[in-house]
């Protein structure tokens, strides 16, 4: 259990305590408090067993449970008799790789206790945590105060990500129509596979609208009604994050779009100028030809500068096709 338990402490009146190492006494102390007291256990990548006595101590919901440990949700809120369950889902951006990579992120909210369980490393809590313990006047507001801080750490976040992903993908437009490009580059295959990490950024930003929604509202339980602006806050930022990623989608479709087009015109150009050498190339070759065929009687056979006279009407063809196709733009 050391390795799993990341912190645990009991808050009173904003300030932290040491808790008992024992979760059902240090709960027991929180609930005994006369003020908003409140304990916050903090867990990381626990399995089955060791999450089995931080269930019973706390009477978490079995389905909220077994979310917790598997993983792999979608951000949600879920209310149960005991407790309130919300899943987030941070993510990271690696510029240099050019990877989203998401984590989950997972909160419980009860009466005097806030449990967060984290899969991943996209998300540590300890700089949320300082942040909080240096404001005693939000974190004396007991378990809804966590439930915004890491709600509202993991949503600015989004807008960093976003950020950043519109610095990269202004440089993959440039790339796209500079006029000069290797042939090389799979330009198709480098758009596809960022859009596949927007769609990646869209997983954990599209979902979350609905949990954050509900927060604002009046009426949910372990959820002070003074709190329902700061959720409002939260829902605020969230809808420039959702705003921006759909943003960087429309554009990389354009982009997408217009390379293709922009694909298909270079293409053309190519096969216009393989079609006027052609062009060129069959001229000569006609006129050898029909003088190749050996027949006794054919114009200019019997003139002493007959084929001096064919090679310079050769010549005069070619260079006013090669003229033409110049003036036209063919080659």
């Amino acid at each position: 259990m050391p390795g799993v338990i990341v912190d645990c402490a009991i808050y009173r009146d904003g300030r932290r305590a040491d808790a008992p190492a024992d979760f059902s006494a240090a709960l027991h102390d929180a609930r005994s408090d006369a003020g908003d007291a409140f304990l916050w256990l903090g867990v990381h990548e626990p399995t089955q067993a060791e999450f089995d006595r931080i269930t019973r101590d706390f009477a978490l919901h079995p389905l909220a449970v077994e979310d917790a440990l598997k993983a792999h949700q979608r951000p949600k809120l879920e209310i149960y008799d005991d407790s309130l369950f919300l899943v987030l889902k941070p993510v990271t951006y690696d510029v240099h790789a050019d990877t989203v990579t998401s984590s989950e992120l997972m909160v419980f909210v009860g009466d005097s206790f806030v449990v967060t369980v984290r899969h991943g490393e996209a998300s540590p809590l300890s700089a949320v945590r300082r942040r909080l313990e240096r404001q005693p006047d939000i974190l004396k507001h007991g378990p809804t105060s966590v439930l915004y801080a890491v709600s509202d750490a993991v949503v600015d976040h989004y807008i960093e990500v976003a950020g950043e992903l519109q610095v990269d993908l202004e440089e993959l437009e440039a790339e796209v129509f500079a006029p000069a490009r290797s042939g090389t580059r799979n330009t198709a295959a480098e758009i596809y596979a960022f859009k596949r990490e927007v769609l990646e950024f869209r997983r954990a930003t599209g979902p979350l609208t609905e949990p954050m929604t509900r927060l604002q509202s009046a009426g949910v339980p372990f959820v002070h009604d003074q709190a329902r602006p700061f959720f409002r806050d939260v829902g605020d930022h969230l809808t420039r994050a959702n705003e921006s990623v759909e943003g960087l989608d429309r554009l990389l479709s354009d982009i997408l779009s217009a390379h293709l087009a922009q694909m298909g015109v270079r293409q053309n150009d190519d096969m216009r100028k393989i079609s006027a050498w052609a062009a060129l190339a069959a001229v000569p070759t006609l006129i050898a030809g029909v003088y190749g065929m050996n027949f006794t009687h054919m114009p200019e056979l019997k003139w002493k500068f007959g084929y001096y006279g064919v090679l310079l009407a050769m010549v005069a063809i070619e260079l006013s096709l090669y003229r033409l196709f110049k003036r036209r733009g063919w080659l």
